[in-house]
């Protein structure tokens, strides 16, 4: 392995705890909004990342913890998925000279499941937002609320997914090289 591939393993993994603690922040931001919102109804207008959710809160307290439940399980995903994208960098998994490992394929297969799950619930919420605004409900945008780009987390899981099945092919053809040497 060249010291290039191990400086960029590194800078990625440095990277990805910057990025992991921001949406842990995100996360955590929502989930305790959420909470002082329904004790405090006055705080709502002054919500994380300025996401005026107060007519939701007067219309319905159910509606608006959905909402809030979402957008927390969004991302509380995102987090979860650069959590395993630091898991897998930290214990050293990734072997470069037998690329197609068991762990790998595990992780590859996690990632595509992180990704699917991200976008199936960004986009319940965004046609969940769409539906109280049909209600007639005044909604901040979509991109306020962090559930945009729906068909971009599918798109990537099933890319994922793809890639997680070929490195199974690639630790079969492995293996069964191994056994005929």
């Amino acid at each position: 392995m060249k010291a290039g591939t191990r400086q960029v393993l590194k800078v990625l993994y440095v990277l990805s705890w910057i990025i992991f603690v921001g949406l842990c922040i995100v996360a955590g931001g929502y989930i305790t909004n959420a909470f002082f919102a329904v004790v405090n109804p006055g705080i709502v207008k002054n919500l994380w990342h300025e996401a005026d959710l107060s007519e939701l809160l007067q219309y319905d307290t159910g509606h608006f913890l959905v909402e809030m439940l979402i957008m927390s399980v969004v991302a509380v995903l995102k987090a979860l998925l650069f959590y395993q994208i630091i898991s897998i960098l930290h214990n050293k998994k990734i072997n470069l000279h037998q690329p197609f490992s068991a762990a790998l394929k595990q992780f590859t297969f996690r990632l595509s499941y992180t990704a699917l799950l991200i976008g199936l619930f960004s986009w319940s919420g965004v046609n969940y937002t769409e539906w109280l605004i049909k209600l007639g409900v005044k909604m901040p945008d979509i991109r306020e609320l962090r559930l945009d780009g729906a068909d971009v987390w599918l798109f990537m899981s099933v890319i994922l997914f793809v890639i997680a099945h070929i490195f199974k092919r690639g630790i079969e053809m492995q293996t069964e090289n191994e056994l005929t040497v």
